[in-house]
């Protein structure tokens, strides 16, 4: 899978988030990871066992988003990833953010008043006292 330019990244990803918009079960997974494919990291030594945690030069990123598809609905999973230049990060993340607000408008809020109610119920109700008599 070839990595998407920025906008195609954003315009896809916003088409992926409003297609579950009527489906309760709908998911979408979004994970992101340095990306060291091709690149040259230095060899351990003794004084830097691990020179992958520390590399001379900032890594670009790799952004993935997928559907959360069951196993024998994944042949028509959608998948989208694009690499971001660590020069590019700010910009990349606030329009990232205005992706993911925009959409929100699309998800069912959840109802928290039975949570609340079943949590009075459960207590004895709310306004009631109970008082005992001290002999």
């Amino acid at each position: 899978m070839t990595p998407l330019a920025h906008e195609e990244f954003f315009a896809k990803l916003g088409e992926l988030i409003l297609s579950g918009k009527n489906d309760p079960l709908f998911e979408i997974f979004l994970t992101q990871k340095r990306y060291t494919y091709g690149s040259e990291l230095p060899k351990p030594s003794e004084e830097n066992p691990f020179p992958e945690t520390a590399p001379e030069k900032p890594l670009p990123i790799l952004i993935h988003a997928t559907d959360g598809l069951f196993k024998e609905e994944r042949p028509q999973r959608t998948k989208l990833s694009t690499l971001v230049q660590p020069d590019q990060l700010d910009v990349f993340y606030s329009r990232y953010a205005e992706v993911c607000k925009g959409s929100m408008a699309a998800l069912k809020p959840r109802d928290r008043r039975t949570k609340k109610a079943k949590a009075r119920k459960k207590k004895g109700g709310a306004g009631q006292t109970s008082m005992t008599a001290i002999p």
